[in-house]
């Protein structure tokens, strides 16, 4: 009799970019093939911190150089990729641009918009990611 599938582990790290009352968010194509708009975030390369990996990955997604303003919270959730069960912590930061230096990875990343924070809501679709949108605004 076999057990269940294992479930792997993966560790992110994102970042809230805001400025002039909008936030900076991402649309993507998840792994359903949907078109979703999300906060920016990535892995780890070998080597970094959550922190540098956060402001690396924010970077390659939106074409902006940030500064980190401090962790903000991790959230955690589970997911199916290719039939096999995922557990995913992502560590977010709040964040502030200050350098618009490219554009975004076009491979990753379908379009790239600053929205209000009220507004905001309407754009996200993932629960996690209204958890982030209700801490931001506790600042």
């Amino acid at each position: 009799m076999q057990g269940a599938p294992k479930l792997d582990k993966e560790f992110s790290a994102g970042g809230l970019v805001g400025r002039d009352g909008k936030l900076l968010l991402v649309k993507v194509t998840n792994l359903a093939g949907d078109k979703v708009w999300t906060f920016p975030k990535g892995h780890l390369d070998k080597g970094e911190t959550a922190l540098q990996a956060a402001l690396r990955e924010v970077e390659e997604e939106t074409g902006w150089r940030c500064k980190s303003l401090g962790p903000l919270t991790t959230v955690a959730y589970k997911f199916s990729r290719q039939g096999r069960p995922v557990a995913k912590r992502v560590k977010w930061y709040r964040m502030e641009p200050f350098e618009k230096v490219g554009e975004p990875d076009a491979s990753e990343i379908d379009a790239v918009k600053w929205v209000s924070t009220r507004a905001a809501a309407k754009w996200l679709k993932y629960p996690s990611d209204f958890k982030l949108l209700e801490l931001w605004g506790r600042k």
